[in-house]
């Protein structure tokens, strides 16, 4: 009798004898299959003579078989096909005449005499292939860290108030003393670098793990963990594959608590997604099962430990030095600005970009979901919204912070991104006094950002008619600038648009600089040049009269 599989277009087979196979993701498991849409243990197969049983271990994504569902133990035919995520099976009670290869054996028990054989393997990323240690140093790491847990008395560090730092210190000695032994003993097996261990063991029990060395790597704008295996990036606007791997979703798990407990945020079952950053601004999403079928899944978006300025902006091509000059003006001149664009367009940078034309005599009250905006001013207020407990009490919105700091007398209101009823508290601060007010949208185009303000105004609950909600957007926003993300991973500020007023029921805008693209190179660069309209602000007069200059040509086409 044997185990036919199809696992990522790999065929093979597995000899089965009478017993009980354990399958799914974890180590441990008889049939070990290392893909994040399998559980830790997915499922259980009982092979009795040709009585055959499959019974699914209440897995994240279920066990079909002959594309039905499995509820409870089921018996199947020998030639009955299971599906278990992506891959499928077959028991077939013929004798296999070749033995298939594998490329690493599992033990399900210690006493198991013969080796049950993984039946996958990930294919491996050019860094996996030049690094064939990979396995041997994870093993290694991991007793290491098993014998660093026993020997840190956490309990007698605790009573005797060490600090962060005093605990990384003194794990940090003791990690060295446990490698300093195995050296001694002659157990550290050849071509493994010590002092990276002791660095990759340290990171695993004190900080971030894996993520560290990707934090470190200024090239990265992104970490996407997608389950234990798979490790995504960013770079250069492209994402690919990094060969960065978890040990298992526990490791994973332990990552999210160790950012958000910081915070005093919590993220279980309960609550199984959370919004959070890390200690230099970094904005970091994460999500865990149930919701999230392939693992624990975490976020990172990366925060430039340097500050981006207007050259670096127009070095860069994301616009150009009188598109710089000109919303340096609409910031003095105190005109309401809505930055808009998709996921990943760069709307933060932008917004923190902005914040920094404002004078540093002002004060300014910032508000988000978490703390991302890095102002240079003297004068900044910071609030941060504060998500429910674990009764579902004490929650603090968005919306609430905004009706809160209308009375902490600012002069400027910076709100980190407006998603929901906080739109219409925002678009009456700027019609109240407070102008030169900033803010974020999720919009596809300059055009979209009005529709949706008046969606969110709704969400608010006010059952306001569309031309009253549209006479205060008139009314509050003067500028909407847009940037988006192109298809060759550079961001762009694609329209600079001035509001200016209210015909009938349609608002009026008018495009000051837009984007124009003009082709692709072979290598898929997108060509262009950003450039002004001819139109010129409504607004214009009033630079002269606060006694600012201007130079007209920048609005020449």
């Amino acid at each position: 009798m044997r185990l036919e599989f199809l696992v990522n277009d790999r065929r093979g087979t597995i000899p089965l004898e009478n017993g009980t196979y354990i399958i799914g993701r974890s180590e441990a498991c008889k049939i070990h299959i290392p893909l994040p849409d399998v559980s830790e243990r997915h499922a259980l197969l009982i092979v009795r003579d040709e009585n055959i049983i499959l019974e699914d271990l209440h897995s994240a994504n279920g066990t079909l078989v002959n594309g039905e569902e499995v509820q409870g133990p089921v018996r199947i035919d020998s030639n009955a096909v299971f599906q278990i995520g992506s891959s499928l099976f077959r028991v077939s009670l013929k004798d296999s005449d070749e033995e298939e290869s594998f490329a690493k054996q599992e033990f399900l028990e210690e006493d198991e005499e013969e080796p049950v054989k993984t039946v996958y393997e990930s294919v491996p990323s050019q860094a996996l292939q030049n690094d064939p240690l990979r396995e041997i140093r994870r093993n290694v790491q991991e007793q290491i860290h098993r014998e660093l847990l026993k020997r840190l008395d956490m309990k007698r560090l605790t009573v005797e108030g060490v600090d962060n730092a005093g605990l990384e210190e003194t794990a940090r000695t003791k990690i060295a003393e446990i490698i300093n032994e195995v050296i001694a003993k002659g157990r550290l097996p050849e071509g493994i670098d010590s002092k990276r261990l002791e660095n990759d063991v340290f990171n695993e029990a004190m900080r971030l793990g894996p993520l560290e060395e990707l934090l470190a790597d200024d090239s990265v704008a992104e970490i996407m963990v997608n389950g234990p295996a798979k490790v995504y990036v960013e770079r250069n606007g492209k994402i690919e594959l990094s060969d960065c791997q978890f040990s298992d979703d526990a490791s994973v798990h332990s990552v999210i608590e160790r950012i958000v407990a910081p915070l005093g945020r919590r993220i279980d079952e309960s609550q199984p997604y959370v919004d959070a950053r890390l200690s230099d601004g970094s904005r970091v999403n994460a999500i865990i099962a149930p919701l999230a079928l392939s693992g624990p899944t975490i976020t990172i978006r990366k925060f430039s430990k340097k500050a981006m300025t207007t050259e670096d902006f127009i070095r860069f091509g994301t616009w150009t030095e009188d598109a710089a000059n000109f919303m340096r003006l609409a910031v003095l001149l105190r005109k309401n600005i809505v930055v808009a664009g998709g996921t990943g367009s760069g709307k933060t940078t932008l917004l923190n970009l902005l914040s920094g034309f404002i004078p540093t005599s002002e004060r300014i009250v910032t508000v988000e979901d978490a703390a991302e905006l890095r102002l240079q001013q003297p004068h900044v207020v910071r609030l941060e919204a504060r998500p429910p407990n674990i009764e579902g009490k004490g929650a603090v919105t968005i919306r609430d912070l905004v009706k809160n700091c209308l009375r902490m007398r600012p002069d400027r209101i910076i709100v980190g991104e407006c998603r929901g009823g906080e739109a219409l508290d925002m678009l009456q601060a700027m019609n109240t006094g407070h102008d030169g007010s900033l803010t974020t949208v999720h919009a596809n185009s300059p055009r979209d950002v009005v529709s949706r303000l008046e969606t969110m105004v709704l969400m608010s609950g006010m059952d306001l008619p569309s031309r009253a909600i549209r006479e205060q957007i008139a009314s509050a926003v003067d500028i909407i600038i847009h940037e988006s993300r192109l298809s060759d991973g550079t961001r762009k500020v694609d329209a600079i648009t001035e509001v200016t007023g209210l015909e009938g029921n349609q608002i009026v805008m008018q495009d000051i600089f837009t984007f124009r693209q003009t082709g692709v190179t072979p290598e898929g660069r997108i060509l262009g040049h950003f450039q002004p309209t001819g139109a010129v602000p409504t607004w214009i007069d009033q630079v002269k009269s606060r006694g600012l200059e201007i130079d007209m040509a920048m609005f020449q086409a």
